[in-house]
């Protein structure tokens, strides 16, 4: 059973307009990159969805290659959608995506029309969705010429099997590629998913940030808590179930240099004297100026979706603070 409390769940949660379109996405979004997999606890992935949507977060964010294996978390999704969501599915936003290996031999990788295609019908298969709400070109592909990666975005839409298109971790100069193909295509390519976080703020130099704001591009940034480094999960070492504990080789002890702690411990300062975790600090700085439209959040048990959640209880930093953040970031 889910357990929803009716409309009283959209009271706490802030949705912002998604760029220029009328696509309204909720400021904290799920993402089912890790913790969706065959071996993790499949009740837990379930009161996680129910927790989220229960918080107001309608956005629940997936790929073809998520799990681990690839395939499991949309199988696993597909599974719950079945089970306990299917009555609540317009009220919902699924997006997926495809760019990184998925099946062996050279139509299972990269920005090919072919792959690209096939990938969303299996992932609609994985999900039992006729249609996903966003479809990504997960990474730009230098073999495939970008006119490829975006007609075959096109043809999605155009088949009625996503409503709207985004790309994920292209740079800014590849994004304005993309985007005139778009444009002149007339196809609805509301968003970017770029990684950005206090740790991470590469949107930031290379423009990418500024300029999706400018052409009216949402912007749904993943790692905003980089992996769990800006948590106090590593103040008192690493423990065995962390990410660098696990190693899952996405995060590794070298990542958690003594400067970057010294940094996570003046951060913590300023949550503590906000009345934050230092998650929720570090989730209200990414949407601090209103250029990006959600941060996509990682989970592995229902209770840190309802703290991230409560970010948006505080969410204005004052000009103290923001001077007091660059300060350490910085130093």
């Amino acid at each position: 059973m889910v357990y929803v409390a009716n409309g009283e769940r959209y009271s706490n949660m802030k949705y912002n307009r998604c760029g220029n379109s009328g696509l309204m996405l909720p400021a904290i979004s799920l993402g089912f990159w890790h913790n969706f997999g065959y071996n993790e606890s499949f009740e837990n992935m379930r009161r996680m969805v129910f927790t989220a949507f229960d918080c107001g977060i309608t956005h629940f964010d997936l790929a073809n290659n998520y799990g681990p294996p690839p395939g499991s978390a949309e199988e696993n999704f597909g599974r719950i959608l079945r089970q306990d969501m299917r009555p609540y599915r317009d009220e919902m936003v699924i997006s997926t995506k495809a760019g990184y290996r998925m099946w062996p031999g050279p139509y299972g990788d990269g920005g090919s029309r072919k792959y690209l295609l096939a990938s969303l019908d299996q992932s609609l298969k994985r999900m039992g969705l006729d249609y996903v709400d966003i479809f990504y070109s997960h990474r730009p592909d230098p073999n495939t010429p970008i006119e490829e990666t975006m007609y075959a975005l096109d043809s999605a839409v155009r088949q009625g099997k996503a409503l709207y298109v985004g790309i994920s971790n292209y740079n800014r100069e590849q994004t304005e590629k993309a985007y005139d193909i778009l444009r002149e295509l007339k196809t609805p390519f509301v968003v970017h998913q770029p990684s950005y976080s206090m740790f991470n703020r590469w949107i930031e130099t290379d423009g990418l940030k500024d300029y999706a704001n400018q052409i009216g591009i949402g912007l749904v940034v993943f790692s905003p808590l980089a992996q769990g480094l800006l948590t106090t999960k590593y103040l008192n070492g690493i423990p065995e179930d962390s990410r660098i504990g696990k190693r899952t080789g996405f995060l590794s002890e070298k990542d958690l240099t003594k400067e970057k702690l010294d940094k996570i411990v003046a951060l913590n300062e300023i949550a503590k004297k906000r009345g934050q975790t230092l998650a929720q600090l570090a989730l209200v700085w990414v949407l601090r100026d209103g250029k990006v439209t959600s941060a996509l959040i990682g989970a592995s048990r229902p209770e840190q979706i309802v703290e991230n959640v409560h970010a948006l209880d505080n969410p204005v930093l004052s000009q103290e603070e923001i001077e007091a953040i660059e300060r350490i970031l910085n130093g």
